[in-house]
């Protein structure tokens, strides 16, 4: 029990700081070394070195190639005018008063296409920036718009979608990624238009108060060179190309491409002992915005020397935010690693065991908000609980696909707590703190998204 404690303490503890604008970089490994300590189980020193850091290595081996070409990417889009283009023409399309819509259909249309939701918020926030600056909203509510777009209904809700918190279950539940149809797409509706009505009143707000972009206690300044490529930037249909070639390439990439290679050497000690299906994702991903640059700095060759330095920022602002990420990957991952994680888990598998539905629903929430990861918490329960709630769920002549679904749709909920490293890495992009934005991130991608599950649950 005292293990559990500290888990929970250690939890609260990082939440706060966290809230609180701390490094993560700082508290991440502190608060679960904390944890380890009234554990009392596992040494300090080895948990830190091989644990923690071996987690945190790791992230940084998988994504890192994701988080420099997305800030690169994204930085190309702000510098060479692009991003000016693209919100200027949304605004024209469908007035300046709606650039929340615009800016969320962007997001999901970018996720639902494939591109991971951190190559997403590094390309987007530079549109989301113009758009607001039309619109004149609040730039505390950006986050929320890019997390109701990324990180809710096309993660987890929308059949079909490429993103892992919809392919982690299909082993679990021999299923595909179109499982239960109907009901995602029941939870994407009940996602998009409460996010789409919560932030549509908050905007109104600000508005009847007289808050805008500019007149904020600290707003993020708008650099010269936004400015000034908003003035000489390309025509829509130029700045366009290179996003609609890294959806297309992604989709081909990841679909017939990559999936067909002959990859035996992965089974190499040397490549990591892998398969091509654990990389094929990541690989596509990374050939597809690196093909896109590629693009970009053709249709801008006349730039070089500025398309060089942007390159240099790019890949400098990279850094911060994946090793943000990183430390809370480590965290999570120092957490499972405990022995009142594993009681915690046994907790779960006891909870509603005559109703699979509410127990899977509710052991994949508590684990993905103890490891603040969506990914993480979802692999955790499934590799833990999976065949339990498979074999429940048949007994209850409860289809797999709608256990699929719940499990997908669970993950995305309670992993959005103040110390999810996607969280961090948003607020971070978007130069917010956790006290101005984060109350709207958690009734975006928290809130409405827990009630979306268990409306579906009831229905199911």
């Amino acid at each position: 029990m005292l293990a559990v404690f500290g888990i929970i303490a250690s939890l609260c503890l990082l939440m706060g700081l966290a809230y609180r604008n701390h490094s993560v970089i700082v508290i991440a490994p502190l608060c679960a070394l904390l944890a380890v300590a009234i554990d009392g189980q596992l040494p300090l020193t080895a948990t830190y070195t091989q644990i923690f850091m071996t987690s945190l290595g790791t992230f940084i081996q998988r994504y890192f190639p994701l988080f420099l070409l997305g800030s690169i990417f994204g930085k190309l889009m702000e510098e060479t005018g692009s991003a000016a283009a693209i919100a200027h023409r949304v605004v024209g399309l469908i007035g300046s008063r709606h650039a929340i819509l615009a800016l969320v259909l962007t997001c999901a249309l970018l996720t639902y296409g494939g591109v991971s939701l951190f190559v997403v918020v590094f390309t987007v926030f530079p549109i989301a920036v113009v758009l607001f600056r039309q619109a004149d909203l609040p730039q505390r509510l950006i986050p929320a718009a890019i997390a109701l777009g990324s990180f809710t209904f096309t993660m987890s809700a929308l059949p079909g979608t490429v993103q892992i918190q919809n392919l982690i279950p299909m082993p679990f539940f021999k299923t595909d990624s179109y499982a239960a149809p109907a009901m995602g797409l029941t939870a994407a509706a009940i996602m998009f238009s409460g996010g789409i009505g919560w932030l549509s009143f908050r905007a109104g707000l600000a508005k009847r108060r007289g808050e805008g972009f500019m007149n904020e206690g600290d707003a993020v300044q708008i650099s010269n060179e936004i400015a000034i490529a908003e003035s000489n930037g390309p025509p829509i249909q130029v700045a366009l190309v290179p996003l609609l070639c890294m959806v297309v390439l992604n989709f081909i990439l990841s679909q017939y491409l990559v999936p067909g290679w002959k990859a035996d050497y992965l089974g190499e000690k040397r490549f990591g002992a892998t398969s091509l299906d654990k990389v094929a994702g990541t690989w596509s991903t990374i050939l597809a915005m690196a093909g896109a640059i590629v693009c970009m700095l053709g249709l801008h060759r006349g730039r070089v020397k500025a398309m060089r330095e942007s390159i240099a920022r790019g890949a400098n602002g990279s850094l911060l935010p994946v090793f943000n990420a990183a430390s809370e990957f480590g965290y999570g991952s120092t957490i499972a690693a405990l022995a009142g994680f594993e009681t915690v888990k046994q907790w779960m598998a006891a909870v509603a065991p005559s109703r699979p539905l509410i127990s899977e629903a509710l052991s994949v929430n508590v684990l993905a908000g103890i490891t603040g990861s969506a990914s993480g918490g979802l692999s955790i329960a499934l590799e833990a609980l999976g065949s339990t709630f498979y074999e429940r769920g048949l007994a209850g002549g409860i289809s797999p696909e709608v256990m699929h679904r719940v499990a997908s749709l669970s993950c995305g909920g309670l992993d959005t707590l103040p110390h999810n490293g996607a969280v961090i890495t948003l607020l971070l992009i978007c130069g917010r703190t956790h006290r101005e934005s984060y109350a709207d991130i958690a009734v975006v991608s928290l809130v409405i998204p827990l009630v979306a599950t268990a409306t579906v649950i009831a229905f199911a």
